[in-house]
């Protein structure tokens, strides 16, 4: 199959990756031209925009930042819907707001193409060894076309509902992740300060009813307070804002996201947006004037 791949960046390298892995070509397009020469080195070929990607692809994969760049890579002059025809398809695996993958579906749909939102979860080591979890939303006969493609990238692929419902399924996910490393990062900073080493309590924890992919994923960050970006506290702020909003817009009250929210949002004023959102332990080390390492 010819794969479109536009959008390169932290996790959209090792995805593309891995569908070249499984035997298909990869057309790539990044505006960074130096991440675009690292995939084709990998064995990819270089597309010059998006109308061209789209012109030499099947199916056309996006992994942008948020609904303003998916919306700009698809409408744009010389992007991807100028390059589409009908039978194609486009899978947006951004997590955005769902209202948008919705518009965006209606758009494409008016030239005979197919959309899907495929968000994904998992972050860089995932998407590097391939086991992200892909939340799907589209048509039945749209996911079974592609869900061996989406497979090559993922250990789980799963169609929760119709177009949206990707993304409101990430939106659901990123809730409960930063709800849990916010936790987790309250109770390591109760025990630091109670004269118990919070590495002790993760080790007696983590089998029991507390433990989580979350805090294996983040303990261990935070124990070496080593935030280097896997996901970063940016995108995970503009995620519980798309949260917010689509709370919002269905009369849903969501207290713990708005807190987990605040919390991103004083790192952010401080300079740490560009750290690893298991930087949510910063925030209580400055709140309570010490260090969990």
């Amino acid at each position: 199959m010819n794969v479109g791949f536009i959008g390169l960046g932290i996790m959209g390298t090792p995805m593309a990756k891995n569908v070249l892995k499984a035997g298909h070509k990869v057309i790539a397009f990044d505006l960074n031209a130096d991440r675009v020469q690292g995939l084709v080195d990998a064995g990819a070929v270089a597309g010059t925009s998006g109308k061209d990607v789209a012109e030499q692809s099947d199916v056309v994969i996006t992994m942008m930042q948020n609904s303003p760049n998916v919306e700009a890579a698809l409408f744009s002059e010389n992007g991807i819907a100028e390059g589409l025809s009908a039978g194609k398809a486009v899978i947006d695996m951004s997590s955005i707001a769902p209202l948008a993958s919705r518009d965006f579906a209606e758009r494409l749909e008016k030239l005979g193409v197919d959309f899907m939102d495929a968000p994904v979860s998992g972050g860089e080591p995932k998407a590097i060894d391939g086991t992200i979890a892909v939340m799907v939303g589209g048509k039945h006969e749209v996911f079974a076309k592609y869900e061996e493609l989406l497979g090559t990238m993922a250990s789980t692929v799963t169609l929760v509902g119709g177009v949206g419902a990707g993304n409101i399924t990430k939106l659901a996910n990123q809730m409960i992740v930063a709800i849990n490393i916010a936790a987790i990062s309250e109770a390591y900073s109760l025990a630091k300060k109670a004269g118990v080493e919070p590495e002790n309590v993760y080790k007696a924890i983590r089998s029991g009813l507390a433990g989580s992919v979350v805090m294996d994923q983040k303990s261990e960050k935070i124990f070496k307070g080593d935030f280097t970006p896997g996901f970063r506290i940016e995108l995970h702020i503009k995620d519980l804002q798309n949260a917010l909003d689509t709370s919002h817009g269905v009369n849903v009250s969501t207290p713990f996201t708005s807190l987990a929210m605040e919390i991103l949002q004083s790192l952010r004023s401080n300079g740490h947006d560009k750290d690893d959102h298991s930087g949510i332990a910063e925030w209580y080390e400055m709140v309570n004037n010490f260090k969990l390492q």
